[in-house]
């Protein structure tokens, strides 16, 4: 019975992430087929093959990529911007997922340091992200402070501080390993910390 149990267990925690993967990786093909899948369906009607809506997708994203960079194309992606950051509620709006989307895919990324910051008042540690460390822009008196965005365990919520620089130990771990570890609750760890 003893051994019938722990290959039930085995076999759940072998099966379970392989199937939570599948369906996750299903229910976005579906979401991003979707978005102009279910226009082209229509037009298409028995011709359609699922995956051409995020094939189009795809071409799409591309060719507005590459039309961004060009002289008029680029001028008027321009002029929508500078209309979208004047509009109230919007431009906040835009900003913030501009200014997101940059920090993952943009030149100057942010989570790109993992930083270690301590706790105040105990010897507890908590590992953030550095995503920001020009603070004098936003408010002159935190010249000498950066701004570590820390993750929730079990989630993509979490918390920004804005922390003394002296008091944030970058520290020499790949930001993908640092965010497992984090979401995970400590339980992934695919390599060593180097920190001092």
């Amino acid at each position: 019975m003893k051994t019938l149990l722990k290959s039930f267990v085995n076999g759940i925690l072998t099966i379970v992430p392989i199937i939570l993967v599948i369906f996750v990786i299903y229910k976005t093909f579906l979401f991003l087929d979707g978005l102009l899948g279910n226009t082209l369906r229509p037009y298409l009607k028995d011709d359609y093959i699922p995956g051409i809506g995020l094939l189009t997708t795809i071409v799409l994203i591309t060719l507005l990529g590459w039309l961004s960079t060009k002289f008029v194309t680029g001028s008027i992606i321009k002029l929508i911007d500078k209309l979208l950051e004047r509009i109230p509620v919007v431009k906040t709006i835009y900003s913030v997922i501009k200014d997101t989307v940059q920090s993952f895919l943009g030149e100057k990324k942010s989570f790109s340091k993992v930083a270690l910051v301590v706790i105040p008042g105990t010897e507890m540690r908590s590992m953030g992200f550095i995503t920001s460390e020009q603070l004098e822009d936003f408010y002159s008196p935190l010249k000498d402070h950066v701004a570590v965005y820390v993750p929730q365990t079990f989630q993509v919520a979490g918390f920004t501080f804005l922390i003394p620089k002296e008091q944030v130990e970058i520290i020499d771990v790949k930001p993908e390993d640092a965010m497992k570890f984090i979401l995970s609750g400590g339980m992934t760890s695919t390599s060593k910390v180097n920190g001092k």
